[in-house]
């Protein structure tokens, strides 16, 4: 029997509020030691991991981040995380769902799967943050925010990819995403941006891009004031692919490129990305076999705190 205050946080603590002080190299893992909840219903935000990995052209193993990325975050459950001041925890009622639950030998059916366990947090009333997993889990989860909404949303995609190559055969492709997704009509390219592109694509399909060198000319503040600009008031979704982060930052992906975002410039933008009507946030391709010190997912789970902070910024606290 666990005793109050022993830890194990994860399954023993009776309110999703409130960071608690539990070791940071100990305990059963969640994501910020939140509260593990199968049933979301009066959360304002579900975590849950898509540990897919069947769609990378490169090196596998992001099936692995959504473990690795839990395990970093228990060095941040702490306290208020720094620049913020305060805990986003006492202001979002906050639980971690677990993983999707896949069946890796009928890949045909994965999409449809992924797509169904995101409407079913958003029925419940929850906002998902999602943590893969290859990139294309954003494309089944954009599909259940725009049926959800009832229209398209603004995407802000963070990358060294655009991901809108051309695929008219349907492929399950981490390349080819948001093809798909302008192709079906669920994303508003016109109150859209990607960030941090850094590889060639002829076709931006009416995406704006303030790509890397846009971002180290510019700096982060310039680039999220371009990018409130543009997004306005759209209802937004967020998908942050760690190989926009450069190789020095952000080793363990599975497709590094050369010349990215330093994690600092990454912060900064996301913190000034205040005003933005976000619904739903994904952070993917954490691969931990490839990753030095834990450091990719220690920056994603950062990340992913900050766009907590940034959605819990001008609520009061809730206890």
């Amino acid at each position: 029997m666990t005793m109050k205050g022993d830890g194990d946080y994860a399954f023993t603590s009776r309110s999703p509020y409130g960071m608690r002080d539990e070791a940071t190299y100990a305990g059963a893992l969640s994501f910020l030691r939140r509260p593990y909840a199968p049933d979301p219903e009066g959360a304002d935000v579900a975590v849950t991991g898509i540990p897919f990995d069947l769609a990378t052209t490169n090196r596998p193993g992001a099936r692995l981040g959504p473990r690795a990325v839990r395990a970093a975050s228990a060095q941040l459950s702490w306290g208020p995380p720094w620049p913020w001041g305060f805990d986003p925890t006492k202001r979002l009622a906050i639980v971690d769902v677990g993983d999707c639950a896949l069946d890796h030998g009928r890949p045909a059916g994965i999409p449809a799967r992924i797509e169904r366990h995101a409407a079913g947090i958003l029925r419940a009333g929850a906002s998902m943050l999602g943590i893969g997993g290859d990139h294309f889990i954003t494309l089944p989860l954009l599909r259940a925010h725009a049926s959800h909404y009832g229209g398209p949303l603004a995407l802000v995609h963070f990358d060294a990819h655009s991901d809108t190559w051309s695929d008219e055969d349907g492929r399950i492709d981490h390349g080819t995403m948001f093809y798909h997704a302008v192709r079906e009509g669920i994303v508003d390219v016109a109150r859209s941006v990607q960030i941090g592109i850094r590889t060639h694509n002829e076709d931006r399909l009416g995406f704006t891009w303030l790509d890397a060198a846009w971002v180290h000319e510019h700096g982060p503040a310039a680039t999220a004031e371009e990018t409130r600009r543009i997004v306005g008031d759209a209802r937004a979704y967020l998908t942050f692919d760690v190989d926009c982060l450069d190789p020095a930052c952000a080793p363990g992906t599975g497709t590094p490129v050369t010349g990215g975002l330093s994690t600092h410039q990454a912060q900064s933008i996301i913190r000034g990305l205040d005003g933005i009507d976000f619904v739903g946030m994904d952070v993917v391709e954490v691969a931990p076999a490839y990753d030095v010190a834990e450091n990719t997912a220690l920056a994603a789970a950062s990340i992913a705190l900050d766009y907590l902070c940034l959605r819990a910024r001008d609520r009061p606290d809730a206890v």
